[in-house]
């Protein structure tokens, strides 16, 4: 009699097991082990500024669909911290400040083409993101909060204050993934579209650290 394997769980190890190591290589590395500068943690937000103004668009036309909505919470939000993060960072003209590095473009084109036609993808991109943020972006904010002494300005993107218990909330989600009404070829496409957006945060990752490289050369 063989196991079912629930589609959440599924996708979790496939994302996984998909992780390459140079993710934590690099920029990320640097920045998550002291080795980085506070610039270096401005040009990330700023590109995720980028990224979640288009995921988040998306989302706004996704609520009209019946399966991508349910993923939709006002509590995973990130626009309105990031962009008073940005605010705190760079000043009021923030925007006039920040530029989309080149993987940005690309990553965001994907997430405008596919959610306008693909409900499966958009979620995988949701999935992607906000649950990666979720998880592991409460971490990443209290380490930066004690490099660069911050106090919860500046590193509004990784509270989550909204959701007093993670925990559960993920595994909600993980539920509402396993009841999507998705056959097997849908279910592999999406886990083929949540690949995509992994390769495109670690070429991101590459990304900042040549732009970095060309500012001090």
């Amino acid at each position: 009699m063989s196991v079912v394997v629930p589609f959440s769980a599924a996708l979790r190890e496939r994302a996984s097991s998909a992780h390459s190591t140079d993710e934590c290589d690099g920029f990320m590395t640097d920045l998550l082990t002291g080795a980085g500068t506070r610039d270096d943690y401005i040009a990330l937000i700023a590109q995720q500024w980028f990224i979640y103004a288009a995921l988040e668009e998306a989302g706004i036309r996704m609520r009209r669909d019946p399966v991508a909505s349910v993923f939709l919470s006002d509590k995973l939000t990130r626009l309105p911290a990031l962009e008073a993060d940005l605010a705190f960072l760079l000043g009021p003209n923030w925007r006039d400040a920040i530029t989309p590095l080149p993987t940005t473009q690309a990553y965001v084109s994907r997430i405008r083409r596919v959610a306008a036609t693909w409900p499966g993808g958009f979620v995988a991109h949701h999935y992607t993101r906000f649950l990666g943020d979720l998880s592991g972006g409460p971490f990443i904010g209290r380490l930066m909060q004690r490099r660069f002494g911050f106090e919860t300005n500046g590193i509004g993107f990784y509270l989550f204050g909204d959701i007093a218990d993670p925990k559960a909330f993920k595994s909600v989600y993980r539920e509402q993934l396993d009841t999507a009404p998705w056959d097997d070829d849908e279910k592999e496409r999406v886990i083929a579209e949540v690949l995509v957006a992994y390769r495109f945060n670690t070429e991101l990752f590459a990304d900042l650290a040549r732009a970095k490289a060309a500012q001090v050369a």
